[in-house]
């Protein structure tokens, strides 16, 4: 008895001095720790954010001309030409367009231009206008087409050198036929073909293979552009054969086109006709067979499918295999410039095409213009 007694005395000694004494900080529970980033997901997420290149792209850039006088100039100097779409234009790793006309401040039409062409049809924009292209995003731009040679050798070398001025890569002439830049740590070669005088051969395919092979060696990513086709409403569709317009040769695009990526190119972005045509995807690969008209003041026609506008957004692996894209639609007029187009006409009328042209493209374009590859034709190709 005495012994259960003495127990528990000791027992309530150690509960009281327990509750006098409360537990140390030591021996207070801290807060559980906040779970740790999965640093394997992190990895993940980043290398996915970095292992895309993002190409803009949109068709022929003719901002007003100022031949035989100021009056097919925009009134702002062009300042506001790409105001709608800036943002767009600049949120890329590369933004391309076709620059149809010199850049010159004066001088006279190239004789043999002069007599083929109509006044209305010679394009001289002054060089202060570069800037606009500069400021709206553009850092690589074609001068292979028709209208670069207008003012001939003076028009062509004003150009150069205006764009050489405020860093805007250029390729296309035969004096400059490619150029090679780099962006965010990705070497890019650019090389322009064209039917016309003094620009890289679009016929020449022997001699367009050397050349984009020789900037596929130097680069990790070769964009090639060209400008051929006919012009007008009447060329919409890609016929597969030989082009002519007015009695020139224009090239077989889609000839063209497969021997590009067969010499090493990662994109191909057409221009020339127009109007918008067909894109599909060979060997892994975007073509765009025209991205149309995207900002020409005055002198161009805009007039129905004319006027339909694509800004073209690519992504691209870093072995230049297409992704995925969207195509933001505009329209433009001659009184109001650039729009947003809310009815999505140029990408609607671009699956269009390239629906009937080439029904086994390995492409998906949605009404809001995004662009996917068809998983069904993707499978049938392995």
């Amino acid at each position: 008895m005495k012994f259960h007694l003495l127990l528990t005395a000791a027992c309530l000694a150690l509960f009281l001095q327990a509750c006098n004494h409360p537990p140390s900080k030591k021996q207070v529970l801290a807060p559980a720790p906040k779970p740790k980033p999965d640093t394997a997901t992190t990895a993940t997420a980043a290398v996915q954010r970095d292992s895309s290149i993002s190409i803009a792209a949109v068709g022929d850039m003719m901002l007003g001309t100022s031949y035989p006088n100021n009056y097919t100039l925009p009134p702002d100097s062009a300042k506001n030409s790409f105001n709608v779409i800036a943002g767009e234009l600049r949120n890329a790793d590369v933004t391309f367009g076709n620059l149809e006309g010199s850049l010159l401040d004066g001088g006279s039409p190239a004789h043999y231009k002069l007599h083929q062409r109509s006044k209305a049809y010679l394009f001289r924009m002054p060089t202060a206008y570069a800037g606009v292209f500069k400021d709206a995003g553009f850092n690589v731009l074609s001068l292979a087409n028709n209208h670069i040679g207008d003012f001939g050798d003076t028009g062509r070398m004003s150009t150069t050198r205006v764009l050489d001025s405020i860093g805007i890569n250029y390729g296309g002439l035969l004096s400059h036929p490619s150029t090679v830049f780099e962006r965010n740590g990705i070497k890019y070669g650019f090389c322009a073909f064209a039917p016309n005088a003094n620009t890289l051969p679009i016929l020449d395919l022997k001699n367009a293979t050397r050349i984009i092979s020789e900037l596929k060696q130097r680069c990790d990513i070769v964009i090639v552009s060209f400008h051929g086709g006919g012009e007008g409403v009447d060329y919409e569709h890609v016929p597969f054969a030989m082009e002519s317009f007015i009695s020139e040769k224009r090239g077989d695009v889609h000839a063209f086109a497969h021997n590009a990526i067969d010499a090493g190119a990662d994109i191909i972005l057409g221009n020339g006709p127009h109007v918008n045509r067909a894109m599909e995807v060979y060997k892994n690969r975007l073509i765009a067979y025209s991205l149309g008209n995207f900002c020409t003041y005055k002198s161009v026609s805009v007039a129905g499918v004319c006027g339909l506008a694509p800004l073209l957004k690519v992504k691209l692996n870093k072995k230049g295999e297409f992704l995925n894209g969207r195509i933001i639609s505009l329209r433009q007029a001659h009184d109001k410039g650039l729009e947003l187009d809310s009815l999505n006409r140029a990408a609607i009328r671009i699956r269009e095409l390239t629906e009937a042209d080439f029904p086994g493209a390995g492409l998906l374009i949605s009404d809001a213009g995004e662009i996917s590859l068809n998983p069904v034709i993707q499978s049938e190709s392995l």
